[in-house]
């Protein structure tokens, strides 16, 4: 039977990076697949990724890189072919053949095939590396560690290339071991961004992280020798070979100097990859690439190009920004619409080899007229430059190296009129930049994802969307406004603050209407004034009698400094509902016991101890995604007895239900993986052993995995560890949750008494700068520096905080108590788990039991009304709790008597899940 064609169009793309990840992105968020259907073929085997931060990928293997979002990748209307490679077009019949000769037709084509890193054919060139892919940086990092372990020394690598790439290859380099040397042909670094000054300024902070610079030169020839001895004969193939299996001993420069070298890499700018259209017919730009009009269509009416393989007026950029345009302006047009493409922000701001370089507009004054206001310190490294017009109050564009913060205000301003004194703008000069300056709605402040400040109010002000996007997160999340580089993240907070100031929202640090502090300032004040209750603390800083938002604040700031038993005192009225009864509320108004396992790790006897548990309480277990078994059903009174047994048998609480660690996730390592570097399964049980109890602003967790497979999903984690050959690489800030982040790399291969140390002290910084609720991701998103400010507070005590913080960690290790042992010990605190008037009554439908998958779960209002329950597809009946007994357990097979004085009974066959 012949399948009727689809009505839908087919787009192929030929190539998988960002500008084709950002085209798929861009149609299903118009079309969602209703009239398109498109098929990406792509060369790497990875998902779509962001090449703009492939360093990270060099300091960490574990970094994918993948673009977010990921889930249009399984969309029914979307293929994704990876490892596949398009090798011709034959635009008359619009098909694409691929190289294993199958061939795909296509209504319109997209052309997102990049570029590819040149390498000059001279000498030895066989042996140079290029830095381009993922694959590129991950055979670099092999290549390091190889040499190195031959050598018995560092490696020394030379770089060709003194640009963004070449910076980047030789910083990420130098940080693996090698000693680097970069090689530019230009008189200073980056000499097509920067103008002398800048680039003599950039060169300076190159030179003093022990990078070396050879400019105004290139290399000529690359100097091998064999590694071994081998008889080349008469053979070309052999003879190819055998250069192939020759080593760099150096590299030959145009100067006549000769460099010793054990790699050399070549970052020398980009060649776009063109070739399928120049074999196709296709017209191409005077430099490469194929020659696209304002739609981004090229020569032949069915064929677009975008990103870096387009040339756009006889030019190639390889900028995100652009790319992202262009690949909306394509799915506009795809769709029907009359998008164009008309300029090139080609604006940067970067922070290579841990300097801050930006530029934007006409950054080396080359319009008529053009003024330019300089601020350069030599001594410190830093130069700062605003291009102004002939009167000095126009806007043209600005440069800076070593201090890039007025990037920010000033870009959006291109060709509009200052507000004030251009020098006042350089903060490197000591002024004070001016206040008030509003942007106007059409000014662009997030040119990667094109979003103006006008996009920006209309999200905060709620025109589209109904309560507006009032903080921070939800306001990204709402524009994509600062969701690519980053760099626009100070000023869309700064407009956010400004709207809702407009708004009659006070932008406070408030932490509600009774506490005009913030929780951080709070906590400060708590901590030196050692107040030590509610009472104090509210006759101290606050007024009335608190409420639901500032009494679990202060319950929490109270348990993380003292130590104290959470519920003694007067604390226990400040507990939320779970606190207070030291477990999780569940819908059906039963509570969930969850037992600390310590990185997952258990023995077959506390394994039995939990099942007769269960069974004796019938209660529903499961295993959870952090490697513990969640007890579900017990009522209030039942709480104690629960927990005796447990504590009895060695368990101690998992604090599921307060804001502190949750669980510390681990793999099985070296214990028993093949693939295991380093003890994940110790340092785990070692970290939840440490941390447990810890009170915090929001719950947290972490995770540790033995190597880079990563099977224990750490850099999901709020703390994420994974293991190398060296150490442990240390991940913060990651999170699950309404808004998942991946955790950042925060330092490298450290020993197991270093990680430690840095943990203490990022945790106990969080605990004490975060707000309420927020979790590590967010709380260092708002962090003015991010990740920087966090490493330089945790590894290089920028602050003078860090015995501070350790010894804030050692108290809390040193006072640590299970709070269901104190609880079991005290016959005061045991009362509050008594059952009054709420006790379950016979025939209660609140306590209805649906047996399910051969256990049991409350009883949904719609399943109890039916009295029945659709299962598997076999409807299976309700049953009532009885009236101080739950439900039969399928695990019983006579009637038993329990110590609490009830009998359970078999489960009939036709109540079997």
């Amino acid at each position: 039977m012949t399948t009727p064609p689809s009505p839908r169009r087919r787009v192929v793309v030929i190539g998988g990076g960002p500008a084709a990840h950002r085209l798929v992105d861009s149609l299903l968020a118009r079309d969602a697949g209703r009239t398109v259907e498109i098929v990406v073929v792509a060369e790497e085997q990875h998902l779509p990724y962001d090449r703009v931060a492939l360093t990270r990928r060099l300091d960490d293997p574990t970094d994918d890189l993948v673009l977010e979002p990921t889930t249009h990748w399984g969309a029914e209307s979307v293929v994704l072919r990876r490892n596949e490679r398009a090798v011709a077009l034959d635009t008359a019949a619009q098909r694409v053949v691929l190289a294993g000769g199958e061939v795909l037709p296509y209504d319109e084509l997209v052309l997102a095939t990049g570029s590819s890193a040149p390498v000059p054919a001279i000498p030895g060139s066989e042996q140079v590396r290029v830095y381009r892919t993922i694959d590129d940086v991950d055979a670099l990092r092999s290549e390091v560690a190889a040499l190195t372990e031959r050598l018995g020394r560092a490696p020394r690598a030379v770089v060709a290339g003194g640009g963004l790439l070449g910076l980047e290859a030789a910083g990420g380099l130098q940080r693996l071991g090698a000693s680097s040397t970069v090689v530019h042909s230009g008189s200073w670094l980056m000499s097509a961004q920067l103008d002398e000054g800048a680039g003599q300024a950039l060169g300076r902070l190159i030179a003093a992280q022990n990078i070396a610079l050879e400019l105004g030169t290139r290399p000529r020839a690359i100097l091998l020798a064999d590694d071994d001895e081998c008889d080349r004969g008469d053979d070309h193939d052999h003879d190819l070979d055998h250069r192939r299996a020759q080593t760099v001993t150096a590299v030959k420069l145009a100067n006549g100097q000769t460099l010793p070298a054990d790699l050399v890499v070549f970052a020398i700018g980009i060649t776009p990859r063109d070739e399928l259209a120049r074999d196709a017919g296709l017209e191409l730009g005077p430099r490469g690439g194929v020659a696209v009009d304002t739609a981004c269509r090229s020569s032949d009416p069915h064929v677009f190009a975008i990103g870096e393989v387009a040339s756009v007026d006889g030019r190639c950029v390889g900028l995100v920004a652009p790319a992202n345009a262009m690949a909306e302006t394509v799915a506009d047009r795809l769709l029907g619409g009359d998008a164009e493409f008309t300029t090139i922000d080609d604006a940067t701001k970067l922070k290579l080899s841990g300097v801050e370089v930006a530029a934007f507009g006409d950054a080396m004054a080359a319009g008529d007229g053009a003024l330019e206001i300089v601020y350069a310190d030599p001594a410190r490294g830093l130069y700062q430059k605003i291009v102004v017009s002939d009167d000095a109050r126009t806007l043209l564009g600005g440069m800076f190296v070593g201090d890039a913060s007025p990037y920010s205000a000033l870009r959006p301003l291109v060709g509009r009129t200052l507000d004030a004194e251009p020098a006042a703008y350089l903060s490197a000069a000591g002024a004070e930049p001016p206040t008030g300056t509003g942007l106007p709605d059409d000014a662009l402040i997030c040119s990667c994802n094109n979003v103006t400040a006008g996009t920006v109010r209309t999200a905060i002000n709620g025109t589209e969307h109904e309560d507006g996007c009032t903080d921070l997160s939800t306001l990204k999340s709402c524009t994509r406004a600062g969701t690519q580089c980053g760099s626009c993240v100070p000023l869309v907070k700064k407009i956010l603050e400004t709207e809702l100031e407009k708004n009659g929202v006070a932008v406070s640090r408030a932490l509600c209407e009774h506490f005009p502090l913030s929780r951080q300032e709070l906590f400060d004040s708590v901590r030196v004034l050692e107040l030590a209750s509610f009472d104090e603390i509210v006759a101290r800083f606050g007024t009335g009698r608190g409420c639901d938002i500032c009494k679990p604040v202060v319950a929490s700031i109270l348990a993380s400094q003292r130590g104290e038993y959470v519920l003694d005192s007067g604390r226990g009225s400040l507990q939320d509902t779970n606190d207070r009864a030291l477990a999780n509320m569940q819908k059906d108004g039963t509570y969930s016991v969850v037992p600390r396992i310590p990185g997952g790790e258990i023995t077959p006897e506390k394994l039995g101890v939990i099942a007769r548990v269960a069974t004796e309480y019938q209660l529903y277990t499961k295993i959870t995604g952090g490697q513990r078994i969640d007890l579900f059903g017990a009522r209030l009174e039942q709480l104690p007895e629960i927990w005796k047994k447990l504590v009895d048998a060695g368990f101690e609480s998992g604090q599921a239900y307060g804001k502190s660690l949750r669980t510390v996730k681990s793999c099985v390592g070296s214990t028993w993986c093949r693939f295991g570097v380093q003890d994940s399964v110790g340092m785990a049980v070692h970290l939840e052993l440490r941390y447990r109890g810890l009170r915090a602003p929001h719950k947290f967790k972490l995770g540790v995995s033995g190597c880079a497979r990563e099977c224990a999903e750490a850099r999901s984690k709020d703390v994420g560890v994974i293991a190398t050959d060296q150490g442990w690489n240390l991940y913060v800030g990651g999170n699950g949750g309404f808004q998942p982040a991946h955790a950042q790399l925060l330092a490298s291969d450290l020993d197991d008494e270093t990680l430690v140390r840095y943990i203490d002290r990022y945790l106990m910084y969080y605990i004490r700068t975060a707000d309420r609720l927020q979790r590590t991701a967010r709380w260092m998103d708002e962090l003015d520096g991010g990740l920087d400010h966090v490493r330089e507070v945790v590894v290089e005590d920028s602050l003078g905080l860090a015995e501070e913080l350790e010894a804030a960690m050692a108290t809390h290790v040193e006072g640590y108590e299970d709070e269901w042992a104190a609880t079991l010990a005290d016959p005061e605190r045991l009362r509050r788990f008594r059952s009054f008037v709420n006790a379950p009554t016979e025939g209660d439908p609140s306590f209805a039991r649906v047996e399910e998958r051969g256990q049991l779960r409350p009883a949904t209002d719609a399943e109890r009304a039916a009295g029945t329950v659709l299962v598997a597809g076999t409807r299976l009946p309700v049953r009532e709790r009885e009236s101080t007994a739950t439900a039969t357990a399928t695990a019983a097979p006579t009637p038993t008597p329990t110590t609490h004085g009830h009998t359970t009974t078999a489960p009939r066959p036709e109540e079997s899940a």
